[in-house]
């Protein structure tokens, strides 16, 4: 891909650019000055605690804001105040080879097969790569400014040999010089970008992966809006802090691991249903081991191994492997060439016959991946049968408050649709907003039994498990803004999910509960039960589109809770199911998944929330009652509309991934956020906002309107139709056990 555009920058006359112009605006700036400390209090209302100055070598500086820009020294600063910065640093070179002629006017150039790249400096290049074996830095306190000395042959003869294939001219050249020096890598690749989820007013602009130049633009003007107004501009979920759990963060071995199979796939292809080697079973539930022994193929989200499809039993046989379980990362065996030392700490034998390896080459395709049909099945269980999802590694937070209303009036504030006056049993399904009114959170807030001693209300938050971070910190930092006294727990390790659906889903649950009496709940509700001799919250709740409910046990009673829905479930065809499949079902339901269709920069009215808005649907009309977000999102509703989240569905035979062009009548109004493939429909689906051309309102007559709409893939355009209702059961009979129709 040729980019006209591209270009290159004199490192040293831009950071004295910036300087200058930053002296210009009234900015200090202090050389060769150490920070020693960075002082807190515990001043916050949910008692988190808060920046409150900076000590130096040269003087102390009161202020409730610090950014952590110490790039590979990044992580060193966080320690000072207990924030965990997930960066390694490494040493990354580049040699400037001597004159080569004829290259005046040659565009840089990257090569992603032999992961090199190769960029004109004056009339000569310089050319660098990421290697398979990048030898790891520890940050030194008193190293700044320098380059280390660096063996051409043992660190860079690999790139050498690549640079050659591409351009043989290179092997006549002499080399100039050569640049060795640490820079910061992150576990996968993207820098960190905002406040850090422990100490408020503290703010991290690090690990830029050798892209600090082409990043610092957007990454700082972001960063200054998310200090000045509370939150950025553009969604910034993929670079924030909250995208790690802190389970992994505080694992030197996980980062270091994560970070180095980052590097070594910084050229590698992004497919859509790829997944890391590195890093793997650091967060396991109670029903791993059984659910592998089944042919379970996990998938990573979170530091969590959740299951994504399921392999029939007889592919373990037939393969010799007991399991499809990820191995112990083997670093790709970079650390095992002649010029390490054979006890080099990372040597590790390569993994042969890596069953689960083989597994995710197969799904790495722009077609249909390998797990196709099986996913198909899992889905037809589902909607035919019944199905059992584990959901366990989703966030489960508990919120409560003193003796008064603080915990009501937080959730209500906090959460766009109707928490408060809400009795004992009931559970909402929410967004919760930013003061722009964007979507920051997709979840549902169950009412639960007050506190036996003082009376309190208390809430019980079921969050996805991939944001389950990201909703823990905006649920904290929005009770702060409000100033509400609560506290907020994250009890996700000490709770599994298991969710099951289907139209026999409730024969299933009157089998296996110890009071069949108990089980007849109605939509949205939820209640204690006795399930195998476990207390299990019963939540009657459905992301698939079926009659079901969500089971949260205890995790020691997990495992007897999933045996005793299998044992009973036989009898009504009861699958195990995995993420894919949820992937399919909701999708094919019109169900939003946050950070996908769904992000912080789309306002809530936007991507259809209104539902679940107080006060902008007709039965909640009189509901004035505040909320984060209600003066932007009534501000946006009085002037219209300027783009709307859309579902379109294309030709089974065209497969769709994401960030495909909308077209409306042969002008590009749009593309894709999400798809997946409806089993049930038989159609490829697809998610996306559609804009109108000139920037005016997307009006019902414009959508309606379009003579012709269309998917781009690849080049190709096909004809697409849009679906202002749900693909499948737009009426939720189903959801209400109405099986007949």
């Amino acid at each position: 891909l040729y980019s006209p555009n591209d270009g290159t920058i004199d490192p040293s006359g831009w950071v004295s650019a910036l300087t200058k112009g930053a002296k210009m605006r009234g900015a200090k700036i202090f050389e060769n000055c150490r920070v020693t400390a960075v002082d807190t209090e515990a001043t916050t209302s949910t008692g988190k605690p808060k920046v409150t100055g900076v000590a130096t070598s040269q003087g102390y500086i009161k202020t409730n804001t610090v950014v952590d820009c110490a790039g590979v020294w990044g992580a060193n600063l966080g320690s000072l105040v207990g924030v965990d910065v997930p960066l390694v640093g490494m040493r990354h070179a580049y040699i400037v080879m001597d004159k080569v002629p004829g290259i005046q006017g040659l565009p840089n150039i990257r090569d992603h097969d032999l992961s090199v790249y190769l960029k004109l400096q004056g009339d000569s290049l310089a050319i660098g790569g990421y290697e398979v074996d990048p030898i790891f830095w520890n940050p030194e306190p008193d190293f700044a400014f320098g380059l280390f000395e660096m063996d051409l042959t043992e660190e860079f003869g690999a790139h050498l040999e690549n640079h050659f294939k591409r351009v043989p001219v290179l092997e006549e050249c002499g080399v100039k010089s050569t640049v060795c020096g640490p820079e910061s890598f992150t576990p996968d690749h993207k820098p960190i970008v905002g406040e850090a989820p422990e100490v408020s007013g503290f703010f991290i602009n690090a690990g830029f992966n050798s892209a600090g130049i082409m990043l610092s633009g957007g990454a700082g003007r972001e960063l200054a809006t998310w200090i000045d107004e509370g939150r950025s501009t553009m969604d910034m979920y993929h670079y924030a802090p909250t995208r790690f759990a802190p389970e992994a963060t505080r694992d030197p071995e996980w980062v270091n691991a994560k970070s180095h199979e980052a590097y070594v796939k910084n050229y590698a292809v992004v497919y859509p249903h790829d997944q890391p080697l590195a890093g793997r079973n650091l967060r396991t539930d109670a029903l791993h081991s059984l659910l592998a022994a089944q042919g379970c193929v996990f998938e990573e989200k979170l530091g969590w191994e959740r299951p994504g499809w399921f392999l029939e039993p007889s592919e373990l046989t037939s393969s010799g492997h007991a399991d499809a379980v990820p191995k112990e990362y083997d670093y790709y065996g970079g650390y095992l060439q002649s010029y390490h030392e054979e006890d080099h700490p990372l040597a590790r034998p390569v993994n042969e016959d890596h069953l689960y390896h083989r597994l995710v080459d197969g799904e790495c395709n722009f077609t249909w991946p390998a797990s196709h049909e099986k996913v198909g099945r899992e889905v037809d269980a589902c909607r035919n049968r019944v199905a059992v999802f584990n959901q366990s590694y989703f966030g489960k937070f508990f919120v409560a408050g003193p003796a008064g209303p603080d915990a009501e009036a937080a959730m209500d504030w906090i959460s766009t649709a109707q928490i408060a006056d809400r009795p004992v049993g009931d559970t909402v399904y929410t967004a919760m907003c930013n003061h722009r009114g964007g979507v920051e959170c997709d979840l549902t807030v169950s009412r639960i039994e007050d506190d036996p001693t003082t009376g309190a209300k208390n809430y019980y938050v079921a969050a996805g498990g991939g944001s389950a971070a990201h909703d823990l910190d905006w649920i904290r930092r929005s009770a702060e803004v409000g100033g509400f006294d609560i506290s907020v727990t994250d009890r996700t390790a000490d709770f599994g999910l298991l969710n099951i659906q289907g139209p026999k889903a409730k024969e299933v649950l009157l089998a296996v509960a110890d009071s069949p009496e108990e089980v007849d709940l109605g939509f949205s509700k939820n209640k204690l039960i006795k399930v195998a001799g476990h207390e299990v919250r019963a939540i009657r709740l459905t992301f698939m589109g079926e009659y079901g409910f969500e089971l949260h046990a205890p995790a020691e009673g997990l495992v007897d809770v999933y045996q005793a829905l299998m044992k009973e479930g036989a009898q009504f065809g009861i699958e195990n199911s995995g993420y894919r499949a949820i992937d399919v079902l909701s999708a094919e339901k019109g169900y939003r998944h946050w950070s996908e269709d769904v992000r912080a920069d789309d306002s809530a009215l936007e991507a259809g929330y209104a539902f679940v808005m107080k006060g902008f649907t007709k039965a909640t009309k009189g509901n004035s009652a505040p909320f984060q977000g209600r003066e932007a999102l009534e501000k946006q509703k009085a002037a219209g509309l300027t783009r709307k989240l859309q579902c379109f569905t294309v030709d089974p035979s065209v497969p769709l991934h994401g960030s495909e062009l909308i077209l409306r009548d042969g002008v590009i109004v749009g593309y894709l956020r999400r798809a997946a493939f409806g089993h049930s429909i038989n159609r490829s689906i697809g998610f996306g906002y559609v804009a109108h051309p000139d920037g005016g309102v997307v009006s019902v007559d414009y959508l309606k309107g379009a003579e012709q709409w269309e998917i781009e893939v690849m080049g190709v355009r096909y004809p697409a139709k849009r679906e202002p209702k749900a693909v499948f059961d737009p009426k939720n009979d189903r959801i209400k056990g109405n099986y007949t129709v």
